[in-house]
Parts: structure tokens; C-alpha cells; sequence
């Protein structure tokens, strides 16, 4: 297990294939993914989860499997989406619906924005969740995040409030 970061509470660490069954209880769940384009059919994490270990390998950040201490169970997913550069990324979280309401979303963001901080490439972390997903708002202003305004995203075809923090 390569771990990146370990919190109070949680392991930050690259996945593995082992964690495919695990990935269905966010990734693949309808309630989980409502906000963020629909869930993954499980054919398809196995691909997800190689390409962010190819992801970390060639770039050195990637989205990671985040592993409660307690339970040493994956319960979600956080870290980067890397579109080009490693200049401007995007964060993400996404976790099992009997994880939410603990604070693990937070934590987890934030434990990656500190990895982020160490990469010398990393110029600004960016963003965005659904108007309707307050929580998950809440929580990049509490990690400190900046909101810029509302913008479009291609991939969830709606505009989206948008935050950034500069490295």
C-alpha cells in the first residue's frame, strides 16, 4: 500500500485493483453520484481505478483511495483530476453514503490540497459541485477555497459554482 497522507481518522493512498469492490459503494452508487453525472456501471471501475494508478505514476498526483483508519475499509475517493498541466487541477471527493455526515469528505480534501501544496508544479487547485449539493460547498470554504462565480462545465453540462485557492 503506497499511502500519501494519513490523517487522525483516514489513510490517503494510491488505489489498487483490490479496491474495485469498495469503489462500487461510491463510484457506483446512483444516490452517491447523483450530483456529479450519473454512477459508474462496475464493468467500467476497474479502468477508472488503473488509470488514476497510471495517473499517479506518470504525473504524481491522481484521485486516491481513502481508507478508514478504524475499519482499514475504503470508503471514498479524493484527490485530482489532471487535464494537461499539473499547473491548474481540478479536486474531487466522493464517498460511500454510510460514510457521510462524519467530516471524512473534509478531512480527506483537505489532506489532499496538502499534498498538492508539495508537488513545486501545482499553481491553483480548483472546484465545483452542483447548486444542490451544499454540503460538499460548505466544505471547500471550510478548506479555503475561494468562490469566483458561477461557470459552465462541459462534463456535468450545467453551470456550477465555481471555487479556486491559489498554491
Amino acid at each position: 500500500m503506497e499511502v500519501l497522507y494519513k490523517t487522525n481518522r483516514l489513510i490517503v493512498k494510491v488505489f489498487e485493483a483490490d479496491d474495485l469492490n469498495a469503489a462500487k459503494d461510491f463510484w457506483g452508487n446512483a444516490e452517491v453520484m447523483a450530483y456529479c453525472g450519473g454512477s459508474i456501471p462496475y464493468e467500467k471501475l476497474g479502468k477508472v481505478i488503473d488509470a488514476y494508478i497510471r495517473c499517479h505514476k506518470e504525473k504524481g498526483l491522481s484521485v486516491y483511495a481513502v481508507v478508514e483508519k478504524e475499519t482499514e475499509k475504503v470508503i471514498g475517493a479524493a484527490g485530482f483530476n489532471i487535464r494537461g498541466s499539473l499547473e491548474n487541477i481540478e479536486l474531487l471527493y466522493h464517498f460511500s453514503k454510510d460514510s457521510w455526515g462524519k467530516g471524512y469528505a473534509t478531512e480527506a480534501a483537505d489532506a489532499c490540497v496538502k499534498i498538492a501544496k508539495k508537488n513545486a508544479k501545482v499553481r491553483s487547485i480548483y472546484a465545483s459541485a452542483d447548486q444542490g449539493n451544499a454540503k460538499s460547498l460548505k466544505i471547500l470554504e471550510k478548506i479555503g477555497f475561494e468562490y469566483k462565480g458561477m461557470k459552465w462545465f462541459e462534463d456535468t453540462q450545467q453551470e456550477e459554482p465555481y471555487y479556486e485557492m491559489l498554491i
